[in-house]
């Protein structure tokens, strides 16, 4: 009314233009919400494809008809073109490898990921040492010989995460560990800083991907060929994969907590260099068996091989591959497949909120390096190489954290026996363990700050490492394997999401490092940290309250749930179709035996 009143007392040329201006915002408004939602139905669309191609190629390899007949049927009838599929126990599926070349790939994948995430700290205790070398003094330019590495963290997950769902595992391991190793060598013999940093960056590129890799290897020799996703038991030692990815996450850490130590006592005796040297001749130890013994996981890349095999042995014979009949040109490359990832950020609340957190944490495990000297070389007295085994109390927190995990699948396989309601959720099977270790997190950075003064022992500070560890890995695999859970076929790209994510907050907040605790002082720098990561810790709690509604509005979580549903009951339908099958045969054969 009082709008109406004021418009009536304009002039009638100023009434005129407030009733277009009103008209005009009312219409940019609606075209921006028009805007949002068009470019909402594209990324469902998107998904609804990615989901659709994935799985039906996924039906094609494991003989499961597409209703009542094949899912590239339309090609076959046009072209004459033959789909092959795995058989039933066929020994070149991965899922039916023996147990000791099962136990060949997680060994060659532990190691590779050890040499990739040691890399990322290996300068931490020699930066004195090579800073004054070259003359550099810049609080800043100290930070980047660490944060240079986490750039190429940032950016080649996206690149090693989606091709590995494209092109396959082994051949992307093989190139990217041989660069890793040429780059480190690069580093050992560097003339100068910006060469050194420039070498930094290639490593951490090409050293990023087993990160995303070695996920999707486990999961393509131990995971059930209809229900990915699903952790299905093993015959190395009864294990389950989400054990395995465990383990993986383990070595994750032990890599960074064992690198200070090689510096901090290299630098000190035989010369900075010598770190390099030392992860040179371990990345070309690591480097001969990938080279030579490592096979190929990816199963859709095993039946083209094979379809290729079959087609060169008889030039006419018309045998593909479902994987190979595809669309697999640049365009859906770049526009499906490269942005997998950064779709899944943008607009998956659940892949947004996990990353979040865990950029957070990983950043505060890389701000630590930067931290350590901080507390116990300025305040303490002590020599890098002491400082650096002080690192050693986070990685007995990483296998109490271990132990912890171990205690709770046991738990919950023991209630899923039992049938208990709640081990129906998706959400109570991992997120648990995050919810945990999240508080005992937010606890070790403040009992390393308060703790932190000269009148009492270095020992009890470094205690927090404890915590530290503990609440580190438990957050980690309770996360990432519940994004494992919720993405399933998509699982290495929401992981390389997640990984891109962190990388690039551990990028920016270490170089922030020396100035916050300059200003803030050692109590004031962990508690900032610490009051941040408590804040956090809040988004397990909000999963488990309101998990299930959150997937239920996810375009990925949607189109993934109604395939897979779709995918296991044609799978049960064909199985029962063999059964049939079979058992006429059977019949057929008793009777001509009679006769």
């Amino acid at each position: 009314m009082a709008d109406s009143e004021a418009v009536d007392r304009l002039h009638p040329v100023e009434e005129i233009q407030t009733r277009l201006s009103r008209h005009s915002s009312h219409g940019a408004a609606m075209r921006r919400e028009g805007a949002l939602n068009q470019l909402s139905n594209t990324v469902r669309t998107m998904s609804n494809q990615d989901a659709e191609s994935r799985y039906r190629t996924e039906e094609a390899d494991n003989r499961v008809q597409l209703s009542g007949r094949s899912p590239c049927e339309s090609l076959h009838d046009a072209t004459g073109k033959k789909i092959i599929s795995w058989e039933p126990n066929d020994k070149e599926n991965p899922y039916n490898w023996s147990t000791k070349r099962k136990l060949f790939i997680n060994i060659s994948g532990m190691l590779t990921v050890t040499n990739s995430t040691m890399g990322s700290s290996l300068p931490s205790m020699a930066i004195p040492y090579m800073t004054q070398e070259w003359g550099v003094t810049s609080s800043t330019q100290k930070v980047l010989p660490i944060s240079t590495y986490l750039i190429g963290y940032v950016f080649g997950p996206l690149l090693w995460g989606p091709l590995s769902e494209h092109i396959g595992r082994r051949n992307l391991t093989a190139v990217s560990l041989s660069l890793f190793t040429l780059w480190t060598l690069g580093c050992a013999l560097s003339p100068n800083w910006p060469a050194f940093l420039i070498f930094r960056f290639l490593c951490g590129t090409f050293g990023s991907a087993p990160i995303a890799i070695v996920t999707g290897q486990l999961a393509d020799i131990y995971e059930d060929p209809v229900a990915r996703g699903r952790a299905s038991r093993s015959k190395w030692h009864s294990l389950t994969l989400v054990d395995l990815v465990s383990f993986y996450f383990a070595m994750t850490v032990s890599g960074p907590l064992l690198a200070p130590i090689v510096s901090g006592f290299c630098s000190t005796t035989i010369g900075w260099r010598w770190s390099f040297w030392v992860a040179l001749i371990y990345a070309g130890a690591t480097l001969i068996p990938v080279l030579f013994f490592l096979p190929e996981t990816y199963g859709p890349v095993l039946l083209t091989r094979r379809a290729r095999k079959l087609r060169k042995l008889d030039p006419t014979a018309r045998v593909y591959a479902a994987f190979e009949l595809e669309e697999k040109d640049i365009k859906q490359v770049i526009t499906k497949v490269l942005t997998r990832p950064i779709r899944m950020i943008l607009t998956e609340t659940i892949v947004t909120a996990t990353c979040l957190y865990l950029a957070l944490v990983y950043a505060i495990f890389y701000i630590s390096f930067a931290a350590f000297p901080i507390v116990f070389q300025n305040l303490y007295g002590l020599s890098p190489g002491v400082t650096g085994l002080l690192f050693l109390p986070i990685f007995g927190g990483v296998i109490i954290a271990l132990g912890t995990f171990f205690a709770w699948e046991n738990f919950l396989r023991k209630s899923q026996e039992r049938n208990r309601p709640w081990t129906k959720k998706e959400e109570y099977r991992r997120v648990p363990l995050a919810a945990i270790g999240g508080p005992i997190f937010a606890a070790s950075l403040f009992w390393l700050g308060f703790l932190a003064k000269t009148e009492i022992n270095y020992a009890i500070p470094s205690l927090a490492g404890i915590g530290f560890g503990i609440g580190f890995q438990l957050i980690f695999i309770g996360m990432l394997n519940y994004l494992t859970d919720a993405y399933e076929i998509f699982a290495a790209s929401a992981n390389a999401a997640a990984s891109s994510a962190r990388s690039f907050l551990a990028v920016v907040l270490p170089l922030a490092t020396t100035p916050m605790f300059m200003q803030l002082g050692i109590s004031g720098a962990l508690g900032l940290l610490g009051g941040l990561s408590l804040l956090l810790s809040t988004i397990p709690f909000i999963f488990l309250w309101k998990g299930e509604r959150i997937r239920a509005g996810s375009a990925f979580c949607i189109a993934l749930k109604e395939k897979k549903l779709e995918m296991k009951r044609r799978a049960e339908e064909e199985m029962e179709k063999r059964n049939d099958a079979t058992a006429a045969g059977s019949d057929s054969q008793e009777e001509k035996e009679v006769v």
